[in-house]
């Protein structure tokens, strides 16, 4: 590694530290010239996710922008920003083990939709009135009414359980 102060390529790691849930690695380096310390950071190299939209252009992925979205949808909820990050983590998980680099929004769109259900029912019609997006109270109604089906046979099935 080259020291940022003197430009010589002689250094050694005198601590090293995981950082950021193991996804970066820091070390403490000290310059065998010039005696000063330093600091570098490792991470993995993640190849660039392309979100291709609906009508055909690519932008790239952008978790501030997912973000964003779910928090909208969570807003004045009880969902705490550790259950949002939970979500855009598992999301961004599943998008980087795909198999391409070129995803859908919709298959992003269907992923919130998904985790936002088991999370929180009013963050979920609110995402999917504009993911879906609704344009009247009929929209609203149908998304309700199959929502509340689902409920209502989840719990009969656990009630069957127990």
């Amino acid at each position: 590694m080259i020291c940022p102060f003197c430009s010589s390529d002689f250094s050694r790691v005198i601590d090293k530290r995981e950082g950021d849930g193991g996804k970066t690695t820091r070390r403490r380096r000290e310059c065998q010239k010039c005696s000063r310390r330093f600091t570098t950071f490792e991470r993995v190299e993640t190849l660039d996710l392309l979100i291709i939209k609906k009508e055909g252009k690519r932008e790239p992925f952008d978790r501030v922008k997912l973000r964003s979205g779910i928090i909208k949808a969570c807003e004045k909820r009880p969902v705490s920003a550790g259950e949002i990050e939970r979500i855009l983590d598992e999301i961004e998980a599943v998008l980087r083990k795909s198999a391409t680099t070129e995803l859908s929004s919709k298959k992003i769109g269907d992923l919130v939709i998904k985790k936002l259900k088991k999370l929180d029912e009013v963050a979920y019609i609110r995402f999917a009135s504009v993911y879906r997006q609704f344009t009247d109270l009929a929209d609203f109604e149908k998304e309700l009414s199959k929502l509340s089906k689902e409920l209502k046979t989840k719990n009969e099935n656990q009630r069957a359980r127990n």
